[in-house]
């Protein structure tokens, strides 16, 4: 007789739980934070189907990993629940409304961008993308910042990447080290990790769910089941890069994406607000596929539609392959920009959880690895603030200047240039944020219709 861990026993048709991943999908707007919490009331609180111990140590799992921890999270219990098949429909299906919406609005931004409509729009937008950044700033503080030890290595990352522009990977390596060494030393400041919890107050034990306490069959170690699916899934992630760089050649736009989305699948540990600062870096300043104001606006979109906020990355590859088309029409040649990059951004989140799920038992109780991950969400906070304050300097300044500070330098605002306007609406998002506790969408849609008048009205 089969246990109650069998996923042929445990009684969640494949076919309900198509539908619960959709409800999901379409559900998720709010960070991370957000996802996580709507899973854990929907798949815990609501359906049963797993306990909060085991959310809560695929969360952990999840967390240690590059990419973005929410969608990697789908894909683990979509594949506990239903093995393979489980989590590529979790995985696609939590990716697939946002990457359609911000499909529809590059379009949109491509091909109208100058009408004063969509120009208010996103003027309000702007707004909105500052406070919600600096409320993913306090948010992530809080609870990664526990002790002076991990508040010294955040501000060690802030000056990092605001005065010495050091780049994102070397940052987060090195923030793991430390906290790896800290970990193994025992020291309490790196006993565990902070970011997003589940934010549920209702607990479900293991025992009284359907996946229940024991480990499921497919759960269990299998060398031959890793090789084989990691096989493929490398084989699906890099060989479209390796064709790319064979018959585009190395100077191609497509090339450039694939090998520059590529290396941000393995670095962008501390989710989308922490790697933002890196894509803008890279995207605006070393490929001039943006302007700075142009990211903001693309991180607008990413907040106002499902899905994970990586998906940002999606505009990114959109507009350099608009304006870097080569001999294709500038619209296909941005749709398979967008393509492009999605498939190299996400493909390997699969990877990541086929291969290293089965094993995630070993991680428990891990000292090193919860010290690596204290290190890490430590970083971010500091990676964090200078994304918030990247973004001030854009939305709320017409123009900066770059001051050099010994070895580094400093990019202070133009005073003159100020835009009383942004300022105005950027003070008035912040309040609804903080004071009022404001939902991200209602901020979202009131600064979006505040901006379309102040453009009308020749405001903005």
């Amino acid at each position: 007789m089969a246990s109650a861990s069998d996923p042929a026993a445990h009684g969640i048709p494949f076919s309900e739980a198509v539908r619960t991943w959709a409800r999901i999908a379409l559900l998720s707007f709010g960070g991370p934070a957000g996802q996580i919490a709507l899973m854990h009331r929907i798949l815990v609180e609501e359906k049963k189907w797993i306990g909060e111990q085991r959310f809560l140590h695929a969360l952990n799992y999840c967390m240690l990993l590059p990419g973005p921890e929410a969608q990697q999270l789908a894909i683990y219990i979509g594949w506990l629940l239903h093995r393979t098949r489980g989590g590529l429909v979790a995985g696609i299906l939590f990716v697939l409304p946002g990457f359609l919406a911000i499909l529809a609005l590059s379009y949109v931004y491509a091909l109208l961008g100058a009408v004063d409509l969509v120009q208010g729009l996103f003027f309000g937008l702007k707004a909105a993308v500052l406070a919600i950044v600096l409320q993913a700033l306090v948010r992530v503080g809080s609870r990664s910042l526990t002790s002076n030890a991990t508040r010294g290595l955040a501000l060690g990352a802030f000056l990092a990447i605001f005065v010495f522009n050091a780049p994102f990977p070397a940052i987060v390596l090195a923030a793991g080290l430390v906290g790896f060494a800290g970990g193994r030393a025992g020291l309490n400041a790196f006993s565990g990790g902070g970011g997003h919890g589940p934010g549920g107050r209702v607990t479900v034990r293991d025992a009284d769910t359907a996946l229940g306490e024991e480990l499921p069959d497919h759960a269990r170690p299998s060398r031959r089941w890793s090789v084989r699916i990691s096989s493929i899934l490398l084989a699906l992630w890099l060989l479209p890069v390796a064709a790319l760089i064979v018959l585009a050649g190395p100077e191609s736009v497509f090339t450039r994406i694939a090998l520059f989305f590529s290396q941000m699948a393995v670095v962008t540990f501390g989710g989308a607000y922490a790697v933002l600062a890196y894509v803008a870096q890279e995207a605006v300043g070393t490929y001039g596929w943006l302007a700075p104001g142009e990211m903001v606006d693309g991180l607008g979109m990413a907040e106002t539609t499902p899905g994970p906020l990586i998906m940002v990355t999606q505009f990114v590859g959109f507009m350099g392959a608009f304006r870097q088309p080569g001999g294709l029409d500038p619209l296909l040649a941005a749709t398979l920009g967008a393509v492009l990059t999605t498939w190299v951004t996400f493909v390997p989140c699969f990877l990541w959880i086929f291969l290293g799920a089965p094993f995630v038992e070993r991680l428990r109780g891990n000292r090193a690895l919860s010290g690596v991950l204290a290190g890490i969400s430590a970083a971010v906070v500091g990676v964090i603030l200078n994304l918030a304050l990247w973004f001030a300097l854009h939305v709320l300044f017409e123009s900066t200047r770059e001051v050099s500070v010994g070895v580094g330098s400093l990019e202070l605002p133009v005073l003159a240039t100020v835009d009383w306007s942004a300022m105005a609406l950027s003070a008035a998002a912040i309040i609804a944020v903080f004071r009022l506790r404001l939902g991200v969408l209602p901020v979202l849609g009131s600064c979006a219709a505040a901006g379309i008048a102040l453009r009308l009205a020749g405001l903005a």
